[in-house]
């Protein structure tokens, strides 16, 4: 059984003083405590190991803050540790403190967050990439808590998803190589797939897919959503002869491993073979090689879902997805001078 967690009363039987006395110790007034009262209540309240109720404390007073929660799958991907900084930067800015949630894709760490953060009473919840969004929208709707899904979801949900448009992303990657490099044995790297993937946002890199699929026909080269899986799956693709003239790699945190495996198969990355990834960090210009890449509108994004969530009847019903842009550099071919000139 869990001990019973002490009171402020019963910090009070301990020192043989009043709970109000106690009160304007642990509060600091607004009332004076002599000093010998003062030692008596804080060697009561440490002896009895006193912690003092939070949540009551901040339901009984007027505050500045209020708080949301974020749910993200993976803070070691580039991109959700760009929404995590700039949710918390907003939200702040809105009088919101946030609450951080690392579900790793797992749908039973997601209900757990949701339902912690429903009883320290949060007032709103976004959740990127949401694994499970039936069973958390229930969570929340028994809290009645407002929760905002971004990026995308594993299922399809009623409400929209604040989030960019992936099928554009993965056409325009192929446009840029066809029509700006003249590629024309492109072929798309990543999980597609349930029996793909096991852990990892294939949703999302079967929408490039498709979008790649409009502009190139080719067949993917299918991997699970880890660098090792990309590594292994290339270098035999590679190995067996078939050698494109270029890559998109479906996920920013296999680029490096296909990268990789190009290099280790005796090919030079861009000369002959060009990449263009997604979601790399632009403001990291130092790595070996920079990644040509396919951004998301990080900025509208979480502008966009922090006004739904904290103003849900402002927007409107639907929601269209956010626009995407390129950034070309030194793995698809091209140099500084042509990205400035393609900006």
């Amino acid at each position: 059984m869990t001990p019973k967690r002490p009171t402020l009363a019963d910090v009070a039987a301990h020192a043989g003083v009043s709970t109000a006395v106690v009160s304007y110790v642990l509060n600091d007034g607004p009332r004076p405590v002599s000093d010998e009262l003062r030692v008596k209540v804080l060697a009561a309240a440490e002896a009895l190991r006193y912690r003092p109720d939070r949540l009551a404390r901040a339901l009984r007073r007027p505050r500045r803050w209020r708080q949301i929660g974020l749910l993200v799958p993976d803070l070691t991907l580039p991109l959700y540790a760009a929404l995590a900084g700039r949710v918390e930067v907003e939200a702040r800015a809105r009088d919101h403190l946030t609450m951080l949630g690392n579900t790793g894709y797992e749908p039973d760490r997601e209900q757990e967050f949701t339902t912690a953060f429903a009883d320290v009473g949060i007032d709103g919840l976004l959740v990127v990439g949401a694994v499970d969004p039936a069973k958390t929208a229930t969570i929340c709707a028994r809290a009645r808590m407002p929760v905002v899904w971004v990026h995308n979801t594993r299922v399809a949900v009623d409400s929209p998803v604040v989030g960019a448009d992936h099928i554009a992303a993965g056409q325009l990657a192929a446009e840029h190589l066809t029509g700006v490099h003249g590629c024309r044995t492109a072929v798309f790297v990543g999980g597609l797939t349930d029996s793909d993937v096991r852990h990892g946002d294939h949703e999302t890199v079967a929408r490039r897919f498709e979008g790649f699929a409009k502009v190139v026909g080719s067949e993917p080269i299918r991997t699970d959503l880890t660098p090792a899986g990309a590594y292994r799956a290339v270098s035999e693709h590679l190995r067996a002869g078939h050698i494109p003239d270029a890559m998109v790699v479906g996920t920013y945190g296999q680029a490096a491993a296909v990268l990789r495996a190009i290099t280790d198969a005796n090919f030079k990355v861009a000369q002959d073979i060009r990449v263009v990834g997604f979601d790399a960090d632009p403001t990291r210009p130092f790595a070996q090689i920079t990644l040509s890449s396919v951004l998301q509108p990080i900025d509208a994004i979480v502008d966009e879902a922090l006004t739904r969530l904290l103003a849900p009847d402002t927007p409107p019903a639907t929601l269209a997805p956010l626009p995407v842009t390129l950034a070309p550099a030194e793995s698809c071919g091209c140099t500084i001078q042509d990205h400035q000139a393609l900006r």
